[in-house]
């Protein structure tokens, strides 16, 4: 994942922000815990959001508590006092983090691919122990990145090519909630979240991969040619995700929720699309 599911913050009231500070300091923490310090640099705030849509949905919440970082004991942090809603983030994580090294591999060269074995090889143990946890968001994961190499290996129109993605969301995201309906909805939102991911990465890396030979749909596009399309496509996607948001029975954290879909998506795309017309 790309960390690109995040919250418009100057939106949020403070004691929102804190909130989603505590869950984002909480998946950490639970990171640490199942799978080892170094685990936390998988940290990404596209699965803050998985936990907290997680909580979100679940009948009840133990409230936070303060505690010294782990990471850092000089500094205090707000922690969820119940840990467990963090499991399945976490290891959708660890799984999709490994499986996102072995892909890097097969495309960087020198000092980077270096420093891609040594990740794997870090990463292995805790992949195996997500794995045994989850075993459907191995499998999920696993398709995800095959389906994603067919469709690179066939220079994929850019709606194929963000098939996979969207596919792999729309299975990961209803495992957040128990009532059917909620997971209907959350397999639409995970779809469209999906797509949103790999438009915008697309764009982001356009001029990166046509250096480096790499697949990208929009390496045959001019590069205003390539932000335009891509930025009226998202706004598709952040409408529909709009409208699918509503349907949700949000038991909590409703704004902070509502803050990523309605704010936070369009912060984020027209803040990636400033920084490249900066370059």
């Amino acid at each position: 994942m790309f960390g690109y599911i995040r919250v418009g913050k100057p939106e949020l009231k403070i004691k929102e922000y804190e909130m989603y500070k505590a869950v984002y300091c909480s998946l950490c923490k639970r990171l640490g815990k199942d799978y080892g310090i170094f685990s936390r640099f998988a940290l990404s705030y596209d699965f803050t959001f998985t936990a907290l849509m997680e909580l979100a949905l679940s009948d009840g919440f133990c409230g936070t508590k303060r505690k010294c970082c782990t990471f850092n004991p000089l500094k205090k942090c707000t922690y969820c006092i119940n840990d467990e809603p963090f499991a399945l983030s976490s290891a959708a994580l660890i799984i999709l983090g490994y499986y996102k090294i072995k892909d890097d591999l097969k495309d960087e060269k020198g000092f980077k691919r270096l420093t891609a074995k040594f990740k794997k090889l870090l990463f292995k143990r805790p992949f195996k122990k997500a794995g045994r946890k989850f075993p459907e968001i191995e499998n999920i994961s696993k398709e995800y990145f095959l389906n994603q190499e067919k469709a690179e290996s066939k220079n994929a129109t850019l709606d194929d090519a963000a098939e996979p993605s969207s596919v792999m969301l729309s299975k990961l995201l209803p495992l957040c909630a128990k009532n059917e309906n909620d997971k209907r909805v959350l397999s639409f939102l995970g779809r469209l979240i999906g797509r949103y991911i790999y438009l915008l990465d697309c764009l982001v890396d356009r001029e990166k991969d046509i250096k480096k030979g790499a697949f990208n749909p929009l390496s045959n596009l001019e590069k205003q040619e390539a932000k335009e399309k891509i930025k009226s496509q998202l706004y598709i996607v952040i409408n529909e995700a709009k409208n699918a948001f509503e349907l949700l029975d949000i038991k909590r954290f409703k704004n902070i929720l509502g803050n990523i879909i309605y704010v936070g998506l369009e912060d984020t795309m027209l803040y990636e699309i400033e920084r490249l017309e900066k370059k």
